[in-house]
C-alpha cells in the first residue's frame, strides 16, 4: 500500500517514489486541485495536468478516483505519444491484488471488449477513406455554391428564397457531421491536421467554435447520460432532460424555468431555438471568456463571407432574417437527429449508471439514414470507438452485437419513425410521470412538516 508520508509530496508534483495503491486510497482524490486517476492499472496524478488537457480540464475530472482506461483508450487515436507525455505524471500502480476495473464491472466483458477492438483495428476498421470525406465535403460546396447561383440567377422571390433556405440548411447540417468527423480525429492520420480541418470546417463554413464543440462534446463522450456531467442533459437554461430530473427540479423550483412543465414548450423552444439562440449565445460567450481568439477569427470569417455574398441581393436586414431561418431549419435538423438516440434512454447519476458498454441506442442502416444523420444511427459503435471513420460503422455493429448478447447487454434498434415517435411519447410520458411524483413529493412535504410541528 502507497500514501503515508509520501502523499504530500506527490500532489505537489514530486515523485518521492514509485509506489503501489488501493481503489480505496485512489478514489480519496477526487476534488479539484486533488485528483488521480488510474490508466491501465498505472496511476497519474493529474491534478496540474487538467489545466493543459487538450480535451479540457473537465473530462480528466470525471474521471478523477476512476478507472480511466477505456476513455483514454477510445479519444487517443497517438497512443504511444500520449503515453510520452503521462510518464511524468506517473506515481505508481494498483496493488497486485488489486482488480483492474473499479465500480464492480465485469473483469470478463473488459477484457473481450480490448479484444473486440484489437480485431477491428486489425480487420481496418479504424482506417479512413479519403475519397469518402472528399465528396461529402464536396456536396457541402456544392450546395452552397447552388444556393448562390439561385439567388443570382432567380432573383429574391419568396419561392425560391424558400429553396434556397432549404439547400443552405442542408449543407449546415451536413457541415456539422463534418466537422464532427475532424473533432473526434477520425479522418487524417495527424491530430495536427484534423485540428486544423475542425477548425476550418466548424469556423469558416458553419460560424461557430472547435474548442467550445470539444469542451461540450467530449464530456458527453466521456459520461453519456450521466446527470451533472454530460452538459446534453443538463441544459439547465432551457431543459433538464431525463424521466424524473425535470418533474423534480420543476416541484422545487430549482434553477430558472418551471422544468416539470417543459413538456408543455419543448416542441416550441427546444428544435427551433436551440442553434439560433441558446449555442449561438454560448458559442461567443465561451470564445470571449476563455479567450479562444483564433477561433473567432475562422468564425468571423464565416460570417464576412455569408454577408459579403447574400446582402448585395437581399440587403442587411433581409439577409439576417434569411440566416436565422436557415438556423432555425438547422436546428429542427440537429434536435431530432441528435435526440433520437438519447431522449428516450434512462438519464442517471455516476453509481446508478446502468453499464459502460451501452448507454445508447441504434436507428437501423439505410443509405437515407446514413447521410441524413451522418452516421450517428450507429450511435452504439460511435459511443464505443470514437476514432472509428464513420464509414465503417456498419462493420463493428455486428460484432458489437454478438458482444452484448454474449453478456446480456441490450442491443437496441430502432426504426427512424420509431425514434422520432419515441421523442413525442416521452414527453407525453414527462406529462403523467410529472403527476405522480408532485403527489410524491407533496406527500413527503406534508410528512415532514408534521414531523417539524
Amino acid at each position: 500500500m502507497g500514501g503515508g508520508g509520501q502523499q504530500t509530496d506527490r500532489i505537489t508534483g514530486t515523485n518521492a517514489r514509485f509506489s503501489t495503491y488501493t481503489w480505496e486510497e485512489v478514489q480519496k482524490h477526487t476534488k479539484s486541485g486533488d485528483q488521480w486517476i488510474v490508466v491501465e492499472r498505472k496511476v497519474y496524478n493529474v491534478s496540474q495536468w487538467v489545466k493543459r488537457h487538450p480535451g479540457g480540464l473537465r473530462i480528466i475530472g470525471h474521471y478523477a478516483g476512476e478507472d480511466a482506461t477505456e476513455a483514454f483508450t477510445a479519444f487517443h487515436p497517438d497512443l504511444p505519444l500520449v503515453r510520452k507525455y503521462m510518464k511524468p505524471l506517473l506515481i505508481g500502480e494498483l496493488e497486485a491484488s488489486e482488480p483492474s476495473q473499479d465500480r464492480q464491472k465485469n473483469a470478463a466483458l473488459v477484457e473481450d471488449f480490448r479484444a473486440l477492438r484489437e480485431r477491428l483495428e486489425a480487420e481496418g476498421c479504424f482506417k479512413t477513406q479519403p475519397l469518402f470525406f472528399l465528396l461529402h465535403l464536396g456536396h457541402i460546396l456544392l450546395l452552397e455554391v447552388i444556393a448562390l447561383m439561385l439567388v443570382w440567377y432567380f432573383g429574391t422571390g419568396w419561392i425560391n428564397t424558400a429553396i434556397v433556405a432549404v439547400l443552405m440548411a442542408t449543407a449546415q447540417s451536413q457541415a456539422g457531421w463534418l466537422q464532427h468527423d475532424f473533432g473526434h480525429l477520425s479522418v487524417c492520420k495527424s491530430s495536427r491536421w484534423n485540428h486544423l480541418v475542425h477548425k476550418f470546417v466548424i469556423g469558416h463554413l458553419k460560424g461557430a467554435s472547435a474548442g467550445w464543440w470539444n469542451h461540450r462534446h467530449f464530456q458527453h463522450h466521456a459520461k453519456p447520460n450521466v446527470f451533472k456531467k454530460d452538459p446534453d442533459v443538463n441544459m439547465l437554461n432551457m431543459f433538464v432532460v431525463g424521466k424524473v430530473q425535470p418533474v423534480e427540479y420543476g416541484v422545487k423550483k430549482v434553477k430558472h424555468l418551471p422544468y416539470n412543465h417543459q413538456h408543455k414548450y419543448f416542441f416550441f423552444v427546444g428544435p427551433p431555438l436551440l442553434i439560433p439562440v441558446f449555442f449561438q449565445f454560448q458559442i461567443f460567450h465561451n470564445m470571449v471568456s476563455h479567450g479562444l481568439w483564433v477561433d473567432l477569427v475562422w468564425c468571423i470569417s464565416y460570417y464576412v463571407r455569408y454577408f459579403l455574398c447574400y446582402t448585395q441581393f437581399y440587403g442587411l436586414f433581409w439577409a439576417v432574417i434569411l440566416f436565422n431561418f436557415v438556423r432555425f431549419m438547422e436546428s429542427h435538423w440537429f434536435v431530432w437527429v441528435t435526440q433520437m438516440n438519447w431522449l428516450s434512454m434512462q438519464v442517471h447519476s455516476e453509481l446508478s449508471q446502468p453499464h459502460w458498454l451501452v448507454a445508447t441506442c441504434n436507428i437501423e442502416q439505410s443509405a437515407f439514414n446514413d447521410w441524413f444523420s451522418g452516421h450517428l444511427n450507429f450511435q452504439i459503435e460511435h459511443h464505443l470507438f470514437p476514432t472509428m471513420p464513420r464509414h465503417n460503422y456498419w462493420r463493428a455493429a455486428p460484432h458489437v452485437r454478438a458482444l452484448c448478447d454474449k453478456y446480456g447487454v441490450k442491443y437496441q434498434e430502432k426504426t427512424l419513425y420509431g425514434a422520432f415517435a419515441d421523442i413525442i411519447r416521452y414527453n407525453t410520458h414527462l406529462k403523467s410521470h410529472g403527476f405522480t411524483f408532485k403527489k410524491s413529493f407533496c406527500s413527503e412535504l406534508f410528512l415532514y412538516n408534521m414531523k417539524q410541528h
